[in-house]
């Protein structure tokens, strides 16, 4: 019997957003990485306190951004093969940034583009990535901003 459970490395996901009109900012990966459009992510480190705070942390390091105008849980928890064959477990969450922000780009992506939502789920390259995108589309129209 497989053990689906163990879960060996925790992950974390943050799709950058602004208001109105609805727009994500999606990151591409180099060519040497597949060049695929992905959200924000990375690995939850022992430092990191919690999954928000490896969050903060790998949008600093990936974007630049260090105090976004606020972070929302997606309550979204997807597990995930890993190259090595071990289980891992993506946590992801809504970003809200204000529209005029403008990436630091790091090593790991090598464009980032303001999009609609449907365009979005049109180019994000994991099918987890998608069902995230309509997750937030509900949770961030259900949510009044911040005053």
């Amino acid at each position: 019997m497989r053990d689906e459970g163990r879960v060996a490395r925790e992950c974390v996901e943050g799709y950058l957003y602004s208001l109105p009109p609805l727009q994500l900012l999606i990151f591409r990966r180099p060519p040497s990485r597949g060049s695929i459009w992905v959200p924000v992510s990375g690995k939850v480190e022992p430092t990191d306190r919690d999954f928000e705070s490896a969050l903060r942390r790998e949008l600093v390091e990936e974007t630049g951004l260090d105090a976004p105008e606020r972070v929302l849980p997606l309550d979204w928890h997807v597990p995930f093969r890993a190259d090595n064959g071990e289980t891992w477990r993506l946590h992801a969450f809504a970003v809200e940034v204000d529209a005029a922000f403008i990436p630091r780009l790091s090593p790991e992506h090598d464009l980032a583009e303001w999009v609609s939502p449907a365009e979005a789920r049109r180019r994000l390259h994991y099918e987890d990535n998608r069902a995230a995108v309509d997750r937030l589309v509900s949770i961030v129209r259900a949510s009044p901003p911040n005053d």
